[in-house]
């Protein structure tokens, strides 16, 4: 057989073990939140950008919300301005808020819109401001210490998490076929703009949206076990057994929660998908196989 027979008998498998997952998922709305490697190394961007076009083309409606904490720590360096963090979150002032506002709502969100639209989308940025999209309340920390008679409360100034998502300015995009590329920020009753951790906003957007699926990406090739393989898929019921051991710690830990939340609340599923993996959204979603760790909600 020839390289060219070879290879388009390559091309056609793909196409078919793929049909199944597009006849499947036409129609339905994905949230994927898109961070790490993947919006850093040019290649994986392209990847990126082409694997969301692609969804759109077969009919799937995906929602992007990124993150883009290594930009604003990188500007808040060059400014000269000091970078303090608490329990893994950025302690943000005044000042430091309207370099995240700069940076997410402008800079890294019109560089994904850019990306999917030269890829051939149709992108529309938006911060959790547009069309009054995301209530946020102020992230209330508590530090225990044997030293303290009681809970020592931690103010990370604009640091917020989501109270509430109101998906009109979404459905509308979606409905007039856009791609929806949402910022983490948000506003609060009293006013005030907040940065929401990316995950946290992902997970409550897709089950606010009542999603097919959510992805995250992550710089990991996803859920790992105590020897370091990868765990292919989980039930709720293996997930919580997990945290309860402390085999899900760190950095892992909000994201499996948000996981585990979003499924716990209508999401069929969620994933956990390597962003260093080139096209990692359509191997995970279009392919038997999978890249990542599927967590099942029904």
């Amino acid at each position: 057989m020839s390289i060219a027979a070879d290879s388009a008998q390559n091309i056609a498998h793909v196409l078919t073990e793929a049909l199944p997952y597009i006849r499947r998922f036409s129609g339905k709305t994905m949230v994927i939140k898109y961070g790490g490697n993947a919006m850093v190394e040019q290649a994986l961007k392209d990847g990126f950008a082409r694997d969301i076009v692609l969804m759109k083309l077969v009919g799937i409606n995906p929602v992007v919300v990124h993150g883009g904490g290594p930009q604003i720590g990188d500007l808040l360096k060059r400014l000269g301005k000091a970078t303090e963090f608490v329990q893994g979150m950025r302690v943000t002032d005044s000042e430091t808020m309207d370099v995240v506002e700069m940076v997410l709502g402008g800079l890294v969100n019109k560089e994904i819109v850019n990306l999917l639209n030269r890829h051939g989308g149709a992108a529309v940025g938006l911060t959790g401001k547009d069309g009054d999209l995301i209530h946020a309340r102020k992230l209330v920390l508590q530090r225990d210490a044997p030293e303290l008679e009681a809970p020592e409360i931690l103010d990370l100034g604009h640091v917020g998490e989501v109270d509430s998502i109101d998906p009109a300015v979404i459905n509308m995009l979606v409905q007039g076929d856009f791609i929806p590329v949402v910022a983490p920020i948000g506003v609060g009753k009293d006013g005030f703009s907040y940065n929401i951790n990316a995950d946290l906003v992902a997970g409550k957007m897709a089950e606010v949206l009542q999603a097919e699926k959510l992805v995250l990406l992550t710089n990991t090739a996803g859920l790992l076990d105590e020897q370091g393989g990868l765990i292919r898929q989980l039930e709720v019921a293996r997930v919580n057994q997990l945290i309860a051991e402390g085999v899900i710690h760190g950095g892992m830990l909000p994201k499996i929660r948000c996981a585990l939340e979003a499924v716990q609340s209508g999401v069929r599923a969620a994933h956990i998908l390597d962003g260093r993996v080139e096209h990692a959204v359509l191997l995970d979603l279009f392919t038997d196989e999978g890249v990542g760790t599927l967590i099942r909600g029904r």
